[in-house]
């Protein structure tokens, strides 16, 4: 079987790239378990070096996603799963929105019609987002049965890729399915454009000795999710029988609500038992991130989830930690 991750040079397509390698396998099949040959990370840029963690499966390939013959080559079996990552994530989306047309829409159009062409309705695994819901009609607790309001052009995006998977999945084309996420934490690196980057840009610049600006208020409530039960998400996900899924094929990811305050509590505590020295972080209110954070859901039902068994982080310190472990040097 071949594994294409659209998005794959970023952090999750990586992770989830590492995860792959470890399981070798993805049961598609109530008892069928199809072994991974391939797997292509598809970016519009090939990292300078090989990350680690990666085996000889493992193949990257730059390109542009709104071009429709390149993504057509890339999904050339019919024995194949798709995990499409790639997007102009949100406040890209805001300053761009040509960009975000062309890849989050163009882009996820070009994947569905190349999967539609293969034999058997591939599997397709579509990152959607929080951002689908907005607005002032949007309740103060939202799940998966909540009207979709979104009021960023990045949440328009996923909202259509949603119905776009469900619509491909009705008429047989894919079998097509989307993660809703959280605020996944904690992403090493630099900031991206998403507007939500300082949820991790919060634990990871002052655990690295560099003050941190939080752009919105203490008492901001924010559901989040560890980067590793992300991508366990996602392969849950993917593995999971259509039938259980039925028409409706978004589901919400498992997350836990905690405020910032409760967030750098967190992270002093952790910073403590590891004997790690803090930057400074002060408080900065941004408006056009407050805006957009402040349109978002801040408490997720995600019962639906875990009535499927997904994946749920333990707890804030549990997620922190990891992160330390993965990606603090010694």
């Amino acid at each position: 079987m071949k594994v294409l991750i659209t998005g794959g040079a970023g952090f999750l397509g990586l992770t989830l790239a590492r995860q792959l390698c470890a399981k070798s396998h993805l049961s598609l099949g109530r008892d069928s378990q199809q072994a991974i040959d391939c797997i292509v990370l598809y970016d519009t840029a090939v990292p300078p070096t090989r990350p680690e963690g990666l085996d000889e499966r493992v193949s990257f390939v730059a390109g542009d996603i709104s071009d429709r013959d390149t993504v057509g080559k890339l999904v050339d079996r019919d024995d194949i799963v798709v995990f499409h990552l790639a997007s102009i994530v949100s406040a890209g989306g805001e300053a761009d929105f040509d960009l975000a047309i062309r890849v989050n829409l163009t882009g996820t159009l070009n994947i569905l019609e190349a999967a539609r062409a293969r034999a058997g309705g591939p599997r397709v695994v579509f990152a959607s987002s929080t951002a689908v819901f907005g607005g002032q009609s949007m309740p103060g607790i939202v799940s998966d049965l909540t009207k979709q309001t979104s009021q960023t052009t990045y949440g328009m995006t996923k909202t259509i890729g949603e119905l776009l998977i469900n619509d491909y999945s009705r008429k047989g084309f894919i079998d097509g399915r989307s993660a809703r996420l959280p605020h996944i934490i904690v992403r090493p690196g630099r900031p991206n454009a998403a507007a939500s980057s300082f949820c991790s840009g919060v634990f990871r610049e002052p655990l690295n000795g560099e003050d941190f600006a939080v752009p919105v208020p203490p008492q901001t409530l924010l559901p989040l999710l560890g980067y590793r039960s992300c991508v366990q998400s996602f392969i849950h996900l993917a593995e999971l029988p259509a039938d259980v899924l039925g028409d409706d094929r978004a589901v919400f990811l498992r997350n836990q609500g905690h405020t910032v305050h409760e967030m750098i509590e967190t992270l002093k505590e952790v910073a403590q038992r590891n004997n790690l020295v803090l930057g400074k972080i002060t408080m900065s209110h941004d408006p056009v991130v407050a805006k957009i954070i402040q349109g978002w859901p801040s408490q997720i039902d995600a019962a639906r989830a875990e009535r499927l068994g997904f994946p749920a982080d333990t707890d804030l310190d549990r997620v922190v930690q990891d992160f330390i472990d993965d990606f603090m040097p010694c």
